[in-house]
């Protein structure tokens, strides 16, 4: 494979997603996305024995909260990175503040930092996020952006079966340092994969760098730390963290996002929240799904590991099977259905809960559809953006729409915490909360195919 191929622009009628002049920056795109998985996966699976190892308990919940704070940020830099000067410098600046943090919290003698390496891989994710869905999006045709968007999801796939397995022995065999210094080992890899394809898009044409917005980024970080806080508290102080971190996230999301996203409005705002919408459904039903398999119904986390790792699986079924949906009718149909069928999947998987007469493994059946719902339209989601944001507005919009995932995420999470009663266990309020916000994204979906007024 030619490293150095050059961007050539593909005729319509071209279905290779790996063709000549595109090869290279899809197989980096794909090696990118497993390795933040696999880091993602297995810093949580490692993250106990650093917090012992480093005696940073008390620092535990921050090492995940920084990683969100700061990737608000590089979300927010990287649109306007990439509009301006184009994807390729937004990759450069990705890829060294995520080597650097990997590198820092690998060799890091305290939890504090550690902390700061992990401040650094969020900040490293949030650009590369943004960076590679708009420089993949203009090297590949705008036809093969939803088998592009398959491709991505199926890159999560083998990192969430493994992942666990694979951190928990490099912390048994090489110690947990491995867990970070491996994945820094692989970004070379992946960057010169990447790289020489994006550099040959070229510079964007977009509006000059606004960094009056990084205020509004650092707002939003902000809330979203203290959304995400919410959750590790409880009684009154739980209330005003989630209060306060809802009123910061929400007038940052005001400034941030499109105008009418709060509101649904036709077309590109609405896919904006749809984002947010079912990100944060699917987010916090995982984040509880193994509490309710384990302590409620007395299956082994062997058995809820499974579960969740068929929830992955079938969510890149779903994501192959709207790629190869070609019909614009049939896909206008797909995203509603998709949410829909979502939502169904967490009313399944709710019922064994409500009815304890019912049989548990529903719960396994209903979580398999909550997979494949979400992979039928995680993925139009990202094709419907690239093809209503001009070529000078991409970067921007797909910042709005990671950044709208990060923060209804940081609400529902912190949401979630305040419903779950650590006494009693109940996990029901929860999928609850889930699936109300995957049947409000299965109402409003519609108006993300309408066009905008």
């Amino acid at each position: 494979m030619n490293l150095a191929d050059p961007v050539t622009t593909a005729p319509i009628h071209d279905d290779k997603l790996f063709a000549p002049g595109r090869s290279a920056a899809c197989v980096g795109a794909v090696a990118l996305i497993s390795m933040l998985a696999f880091e993602a996966i297995a810093v949580a699976t490692a993250m106990p024995a650093v917090a012992e190892a480093l005696g940073g308990l008390p620092l535990y919940a921050l090492a995940f909260g920084a990683t969100l704070a700061t990737s608000v940020i590089g979300m927010t830099v990287a649109g306007q990175l990439c509009d301006k000067r184009g994807p390729y410098r937004a990759s450069l600046l990705g890829l060294a503040a995520f080597l650097a943090g990997l590198l820092l919290a690998g060799f890091a003698s305290s939890m504090g930092m550690l902390v700061l390496g992990r401040a650094l891989q969020g900040l490293g994710t949030g650009v590369l996020g943004v960076a590679l869905y708009v420089g993949v999006g203009q090297v590949v045709p705008a036809p093969l952006h939803p088998k592009m968007f398959a491709m991505f999801a199926g890159a999560w796939v083998v990192p969430g079966l493994v992942g666990p397995a694979l951190a928990s022995g490099l912390v048994t065999w090489f110690g947990w340092r491995w867990v970070f210094l491996a994945v820094a080992a692989a970004v070379p890899v992946a960057a010169a994969l990447m790289l020489p394809a994006l550099k040959r898009v070229g510079s964007g044409s977009g509006q000059a760098l606004r960094w009056g917005a990084l205020r509004w980024a650092v707002l939003a970080s902000g809330g979203a730390l203290m959304l995400h806080g919410a959750s590790q508290r409880g009684g009154v102080e739980a209330l005003l963290w989630f209060a306060a971190g809802a009123v910061l996230a929400l007038v940052a999301a005001r400034r941030l996002l499109p105008a009418g996203t709060l509101v649904a409005a036709r077309g590109l705002p609405t896919v904006v929240l749809l984002r947010g919408l079912i990100a944060a459904s699917f987010a916090s039903a995982e984040a509880f799904l193994p509490l309710l398999l384990t302590q409620q119904f007395g299956w082994s986390l062997t058995q809820a590991g499974i579960a969740l790792s068929t929830g992955a699986v079938t969510w890149s079924i779903g994501s192959a099977i709207q790629a190869r949906v070609q019909r614009d009718a049939a896909r206008r149909r797909l995203l509603p259905s998709g949410f829909a069928l979502a939502a169904l999947g967490l009313a399944v998987v709710m019922a064994p809960a409500a009815v304890p007469a019912l049989p548990t493994w529903l719960a396994l059946a209903g979580w398999t559809g909550v997979g494949l719902g979400i992979g039928l339209s995680f993925p139009m989601l990202s094709v419907l953006l690239l093809k209503l944001s001009p070529p000078e507005r991409q970067g921007a919009n797909t910042s709005s729409l990671q950044l709208s995932d990060s923060l209804v995420s940081s609400a529902a999470l912190g949401g979630a915490g305040l419903l779950f009663n650590p006494a009693t266990r109940q996990v029901l309020p929860v999928l609850m909360l889930a699936c109300a916000l995957a049947a409000a994204a299965a109402v409003i979906s519609p108006r993300a195919l309408q066009a905008g007024r």
